[in-house]
């Protein structure tokens, strides 16, 4: 496996477990940490992303990488992501799934943006809170882990078209077209964390 990938733009690559494997001379000139302190920690760790409502995006369960992994086209996201300064940058992150052999790698591409001072405002959405049920908070919880859908099954002990059928229940009451924006919006709700 290449140890740098090379880019104009900024990227970082990190395996199933979410180690950074690789951090791009562009990813420390846009975020002003070094390699030699990215590589080798946990990406949500380092890159510490969130949406411009302040709803935290990068998490153990990392939901893009997921859906790349499992050959589901993830949509490019504004996240605002940490600097060695203590300040947060701007960035557009693409997310891509290759295979190195049998073990998968993900890049994050990062498209340069502005430096934002201070963390934005938690806020939450307009309109009725949604009302999810005990088993669809459950389910919604293991998703955010990065579980699919077979899985959750198998912890359940439900039949995995049961647990479709929440996930569908879950995208129509938060008003989602995806899973991963059921994530996003349920966590600004508070739902989950």
């Amino acid at each position: 496996m290449p140890t740098e990938f090379r880019s104009g733009d900024a990227l970082f690559v990190f395996d199933d477990s979410r180690t950074i494997v690789s951090w791009n001379r562009a990813a420390e000139e846009l975020t002003g940490i070094p390699a030699s302190e990215a590589v080798g920690k946990r990406c949500w760790e380092v890159v510490g992303g969130v949406d411009e409502r302040g709803t935290l995006v990068c998490h153990p369960g990392c939901s893009g990488a997921r859906l790349a992994g499992e050959g589901w086209p993830v949509r490019c996201q504004r996240l605002l992501v940490k600097t060695d300064s203590g300040t947060r940058r701007s960035v557009l992150v693409s997310t891509i799934a290759i295979r190195n052999g049998t073990e998968p790698l993900y890049i994050h591409l990062l498209r340069n943006g502005d430096e934002v001072a201070g963390d934005p405002p938690a806020a939450r959405p307009a309109g009725r809170e949604p009302r999810l049920t005990t088993r669809q908070l459950e389910v919604l919880s293991m998703i955010a882990e990065g579980m699919s859908a077979r899985t959750i099954a198998g912890r359940l002990g439900i039949a995995e078209p049961t647990v479709r059928n929440h996930i569908r229940s879950i995208l129509l009451e938060l008003g989602c077209h995806s899973q991963l924006e059921a994530l996003a919006t349920a966590r600004r709700w508070g739902l989950i964390v």
